[in-house]
């Protein structure tokens, strides 16, 4: 396997080890060092959540973290709206649709993981989408050209190898030195929700789905996750609250596309797809700069460019049933209350803080289940 650049185009790379095989193989195209990191840690996300929960999942990754992560299930109108699909979608295009739709405005550009072999139907929506390339663990005949095609013909195609087994111990050379660690080979499985409350089955598919993805997101990371879908992810902050704040702030967004006054936002001839979401985006994050705000009313006449505050607040409150997964443990009461925000009413963490109890206190007065695994998932 031949590397474009490294992280930067200035930067050569190389593969090191194996001399053969490996978790993946490339299909179409040349990886850059990004494209490989993201590639292999979306397949390990896929893989996992897969067979923990037992549907086909998918994830859109992003600078070596998820932007949306999802396993198969109902595609509700706003999502078939925007990726033109219908009711009928297989269960394995239905989840990349929906791991895409979690944050489409950061997917752009993604790298696609999905945990089953791609068809033309699943080639068929990756065709009208802006990303870099694709994992999976094969393609049926006729796909990897279809695929191949896009971007001019750079669009990426690896194939993983679901047979793969890696490694006990994971190396990393930093400024002249090289640690090692015994890789994180711990299962996610529904044991791990065992010593709380119990779960219903749904509400254990969403705890599930977040601890998949909280341990391939850097950290610190928080994962909202609700109907099978990681309706906002928080990663890579050094305070957990700004990743519980960072992801609620991404699941009202999510929320907010579905509102009606953002649905009704018309379809202006010869726009793309992508902008006409980003001006959704906008109109639902109601923060337009005043030069946003005199372009959205000459492509959008007649169209409230302001959501007030008492209609948000209200729609708001209708979301509910959402699972916040952390990485690590919930150091303050916070964090709950910023959560209880986002329609959080079920916690899953690994426990251990001073404040355990407070947290829990906190939990309990907003009604929420809490459930502590004794599994940390930190990835750095």
């Amino acid at each position: 396997m031949q590397l474009r650049y490294g992280i930067n185009p200035h930067q050569a790379a190389r593969i090191v080890s194996p001399d053969a095989g490996g978790p993946v193989r490339v299909r179409h195209g040349r990886p850059s060092y990004i494209n490989l990191l993201d590639a292999l840690a979306g397949w390990q996300l896929v893989r996992e959540a897969s067979a923990a929960i037992g549907l086909p999942a998918a994830a859109s990754v992003k600078h070596v973290s998820p932007a949306g992560a999802a396993v198969a299930g109902n595609l509700d109108e706003v999502t078939r709206e925007t990726w033109g699909l219908d009711a009928t979608a297989g269960p394995l295009t239905a989840a990349y649709a929906r791991a895409r739709d979690a944050d489409p405005k950061s997917s752009f550009g993604d790298m696609i993981a999905v945990s089953g072999p791609v068809d033309a139907e699943l080639a068929g929506l990756l065709r009208r989408v802006v990303a870099d390339g694709i994992v999976a663990p094969g393609f049926e005949p006729g796909v990897v050209a279809m695929l191949g095609a896009k971007k001019q013909g750079q669009f990426l195609v690896l194939e993983a190898d679901p047979a793969w087994v890696p490694p006990r111990a994971e190396r990393r050379d930093v400024f002249g030195l090289t640690v090692e660690q015994d890789a994180d080979l711990a299962p996610i499985t529904a044991e791990l929700l065992a010593g709380g409350p119990e779960l219903r089955p749904a509400v254990q598919r969403d705890a599930l789905l977040g601890l998949a993805t909280a341990r391939y997101t850097q950290s610190n990371s928080v994962a909202l996750v609700r109907d099978g879908v990681t309706v906002g992810i928080g990663a890579g902050q050094q305070s957990r609250v700004d990743c519980v704040r960072l992801a609620a702030a991404k699941a009202a967004a999510w929320w907010l596309r579905r509102h009606p006054h953002v649905r009704a936002l018309a379809a202006v001839p010869g726009m793309s797809r992508q902008d006409r979401l980003n001006w959704q985006l906008r109109l639902a994050d109601g923060d337009m700069t005043p030069g946003q705000l005199a372009e959205f009313g000459g492509l959008f006449p007649g169209h409230d460019p302001v959501l007030d505050r008492a209609e948000r607040t209200a729609w708001a409150g209708l979301l509910s049933d959402v699972t916040l997964v952390s990485d690590g443990y919930l150091p303050f009461p916070d964090n709950v209350e910023h959560a209880s925000r986002a329609g959080v009413r079920h916690i899953v963490e690994p426990g251990g803080s001073s404040r355990s109890a407070e947290v829990a206190a906190a939990c309990a007065g907003h009604g929420m289940t809490l459930t502590r695994t004794g599994l940390r998932l930190f990835r750095h």
